[in-house]
């Protein structure tokens, strides 16, 4: 007795190596539709946010009291970083000059790095830990909760009573703090110089000014303002678009953060490059 199974076409060796590549063609052009999809929804959502913000009725009691989250208490934990930060760089880089007898160097690589690179990014990145995180579990809850449904019910707008506040006070307070810990870095580095590695204060402060450029200061607040832009607005999107519960609000506030992480990162590269590029 024959099984009919036995005539069922097995696929050749052949067949089935010439599938593998268009199977893996397949699945990389499903990733950069559906990134590209996600990059279009962003950016009418960010459009929306700021065109209806810009429309009364205006929320100024919200306006500051956000300013006021991000920008004061973030204050703490972006001093201690800076602080650290501009004293570890100037051991650094007082480290690797000494093999050229360089030590000279240090106060310009002091300024230069901390106004350029480090301090945007390690304020941003730290203020992402702190405040994106927070906005996406908080406007997450509120819409798994349907609190947001009824505010609309109320005839409340979302966008312009919880979203464009937390946009716009981003946008403002990051330049604020990335001052802020641009000065405390500086100084971080000049106490480590002159108490440790031996500097003459007024030689250094001297060094300090002469390498400092205002088109530096200009690209670390284009830099605090955009970070600030990008961190508000992934934390405002994942939040606002959040589903399942707890466990969507904690996976909406985890995509949050990494989006947001990998954003400055590639922001700061492509604000880095027109800049000096």
């Amino acid at each position: 007795m024959t099984l009919e199974t036995e005539n069922i076409p097995v696929p050749s060796r052949r067949r089935t190596a010439l599938l593998f590549p268009i199977q893996s063609l397949a699945a990389i052009g499903r990733f950069f539709i559906g990134l590209l999809a996600t990059v279009g929804r962003v950016t009418y959502f960010a459009i929306t946010i700021i065109l209806r913000g810009l429309l009364p009725p205006y929320y100024p009691g919200r306006f500051l009291s956000e300013f006021f989250e991000i920008g004061w208490n973030s204050l703490p934990v972006v001093a201690l970083t800076a602080v650290f930060t501009g004293s570890a760089l100037a051991q650094q880089v007082y480290s690797a000059a000494s093999r050229f007898s360089a030590q000279s160097t240090v106060p310009a690589a002091v300024v230069i790095g901390m106004v350029r690179e480090l301090g945007p990014v390690l304020v941003g990145l730290m203020v992402v830990g702190r405040v994106t995180s927070a906005i996406a579990a908080e406007i997450g809850a509120m819409r798994v909760t349907e609190q947001i449904d009824a505010m609309e019910t109320l005839h409340t707008d979302p966008y312009r009573y919880l979203l464009a506040p937390r946009l716009y006070a981003a946008v403002i307070a990051l330049p604020f703090l990335v001052m802020l810990a641009n000065i405390i870095g500086i100084f971080g580095g000049y106490l480590l110089s002159i108490g440790k590695l031996g500097f003459n204060p007024e030689n250094y402060l001297k060094v300090t000014r002469n390498f400092l450029k205002a088109e530096d200061i200009h690209m670390a607040l284009v830099k605090a303002a955009v970070f600030g832009f990008l961190m508000a607005l992934l934390g405002c999107y994942n939040g606002f678009f959040a589903r399942g519960g707890a466990v969507g609000v904690g996976r909406a506030t985890t995509r949050a953060v990494v989006s947001a992480f990998i954003m400055i990162l590639f922001s700061n590269l492509m604000i880095t490059l027109f800049f000096f590029g």
